[in-house]
């Protein structure tokens, strides 16, 4: 069964509104936009608004979805195309280093505040699901047997997020494709020296 179309209209409405949210977080605190705000920058009524959302941090999660439909994408792109195990390992590590380097003014200007904690607990939600999937999809290969899945989930995520928020905090100065080595590196083969296996 296909599942209906969304109305053009409602696509419209949704990505303008999208779009004066991201534009008033590079002018002013995240805490400090309100709904009014958001409304009077997208040019409609707050009865529009909240036909859409439910609130700005409703707003701000939904603009996740794209970034997560590319995730999954290259996850899947991943598992299937790389012959080398290590290289389908988190298949959407470079392109999420790619997206955060292409925002990171946004990142700067939610650091710290309440859009920081909505943005970046998106962004956990997303990548635990991601690694959920991969996990399950290779059958936890690799993964000691009294090791829970969750555990495991937790670590990886908690580790990228360092990685990243590590990254960006520097300025993004390495390139994705550089720290995206070196997240894979740490995540699969841990931080003991090759010499000393």
């Amino acid at each position: 069964m296909k599942k209906p179309a969304i109305d053009r209209r409602i696509v419209r409405t949704r990505a303008t509104l999208q779009h004066a949210l991201n534009s008033l977080i590079l002018k002013k605190r995240y805490e400090a936009i309100t709904i009014t705000d958001i409304c009077d920058a997208a040019n409609v009524g707050r009865s529009t608004f909240y036909a859409h959302y439910t609130s700005k941090d409703d707003l701000k999660r939904s603009g996740f979805e794209r970034l997560r439909r590319l995730l999954v994408e290259r996850q899947k792109e991943a598992l299937t195309s790389m012959e080398n195990a290590r290289d389908r390992s988190f298949g959407f590590s470079l392109a999420m280093f790619e997206h955060a380097r292409d925002h990171k003014h946004h990142y700067r200007a939610l650091v710290g505040g309440r859009g920081g904690i909505v943005s970046l607990g998106t962004i956990r939600q997303i990548l635990s699901g991601l690694v959920r999937e991969e996990l399950a999809a290779t059958g936890n290969r690799g993964l000691p047997d009294a090791m829970p899945r969750d555990l495991v989930v937790q670590y990886i995520v908690g580790a990228y997020m360092a990685v990243l928020t590590w990254w960006l905090d520097g300025g993004a100065r390495l390139p994705p494709q550089r720290i995206d080595a070196m997240f894979r590196r740490l995540a699969t083969e841990g931080i003991v020296p090759t010499s000393a296996r």
